[in-house]
């Protein structure tokens, strides 16, 4: 006879079983209660164990609006803005964009506890089909403003067959211990092209997670830049999903963690058809006692022939105290595919900094080229100059030494 051990449940997850009661979610109550948050022993958490990483949860966020500058800038952007969860005022659209809403999460469901969170907390979506080439970079700003709160919201994506953007989500707020919840659904059509960045500017004290889910049409070609700079805790995890033949992603992120800070990117990729190619690469810079997880699953499916799928991560450490866990993993079920995947770890060369420093380049200044050279190609792809120096700016302003 098996018995049930009753799982002991924390603070954290008190608040968020009454937060789904109140939201009706009496099913997603009823699972949260039984299983708790995520620990060790869930594979994709296997790093980010949310049951002892996540202490507590505000209240859900009360309706504000985001008067302050935005904390990532992008000069000629067309710029809608979401604070704690509902959609502001979005002005007039550029040619191409069509803007609306849609109720509930734009997330497919599956088994993961943000992903359930999201959908059974979030009302309506923001929601923008793309047509044609979008000549401005659309900037979507998330924030958690006022005190401490409990925020979530959705944004549903549509590039029309044949159309092109760059669409840029910045997340901030305010100084508090804030704890945000960001779902983004994207669905390419096909022959569409689309760069896509997410860059976490939220306060230390806060708690970010984002879910972005990808569909991929017939020749259909995403380029992604997830980064985490700002919260103490922060996960992004990315499903794409190569549905249509000659579909082609680059899925690229970086952690940048400092003493205290724990940053996760989690990538679990499905090639579900033939022809089809992608190029995950994720960066980590640490330093201080701080923790950087990047993971990484390429599934391919039976059906899935002559896929080229290669998985690269890369860390760079600037103290002994700093931790970079990585994770890569093949899953290959068909018998004709180009695949493979590799992680390296490591400080600054020395040689490079003693030959910089030979030639009359100050250390610091020596350590930053050397970073930023270690970066390049990150930054490489993204093709909009004034977003592209807006991006270097960001990784210029974070600190180096220990």
């Amino acid at each position: 006879m098996t018995m049930h051990v009753p799982v002991r449940l924390g603070p954290a997850e008190t608040v968020l079983i009454e937060q789904l009661k109140a939201a009706g979610a009496t099913a997603e109550a009823e699972r949260l209660a039984g299983s708790g948050l995520p620990t060790r022993r869930v594979e994709s958490y296997h790093y980010t164990d949310l049951k002892t990483l996540l202490r507590s949860v505000p209240a859900i966020a009360k309706a504000a609006t985001g008067t302050g500058p935005a904390a990532f800038e992008v000069p000629g952007s067309f710029r809608v803005m979401i604070v704690n969860g509902e959609i502001q005022n979005t002005g007039t659209a550029p040619a191409g964009v069509i803007l609306g809403h849609s109720e509930g999460s734009a997330l497919s469901a599956r088994d993961d506890v943000l992903v359930r969170l999201n959908g059974a907390l979030v009302d309506r979506s923001l929601s923008l089909t793309l047509e044609g080439s979008v000549d401005p970079v659309i900037h979507i700003d998330r924030r958690s403003e006022g005190g401490a709160g409990h925020t979530l919201s959705s944004v549903k994506v549509y590039v029309a067959d044949g159309a092109s953007a760059t669409i840029v989500e910045s997340y901030s707020g305010s100084d508090a211990a804030h704890v945000a919840n960001h779902a983004t659904y994207v669905a390419l059509g096909k022959g569409a092209r689309l760069t896509h960045v997410t860059i976490d500017r939220s306060s230390r004290k806060a708690a970010h997670f984002a879910t972005n889910e990808y569909r991929l049409a017939e020749a259909a070609q995403l380029r992604t830049l997830a980064i985490h700079a700002g919260a103490g805790l922060a996960r992004t995890h990315l499903f794409p999903y190569y549905e249509g033949a000659g579909a082609y992603g680059e899925i690229t992120g970086l952690n940048l963690v400092a003493d205290g800070q724990h940053a996760d990117i989690t990538m679990d990729a499905t090639h579900a058809v033939p022809h089809t190619s992608s190029k995950p690469l994720f960066k980590t810079i640490a330093r201080g006692r701080s923790k950087s997880v990047i993971q990484g699953r390429l599934v391919v499916a039976r059906d899935a022939q002559k896929t080229d799928a290669k998985f690269m991560a890369q860390g760079l450490m600037l103290s002994d105290e700093a931790e970079i866990l990585s994770k890569p993993e093949l899953e290959i079920y068909a018998d004709d595919v180009v695949c493979g995947h590799g992680s390296t770890c490591g400080q600054l060369d020395e040689d490079s900094l003693f030959y910089l420093m030979s030639r009359g380049i100050p250390k610091a200044e020596a350590e930053t080229m050397l970073v930023r050279a270690f970066l390049a190609e990150l930054l490489d792809g993204i093709e909009d100059a004034e977003l592209n120096e807006a991006l270097q700016a960001v990784i210029d302003s974070w600190p180096l030494g220990n």
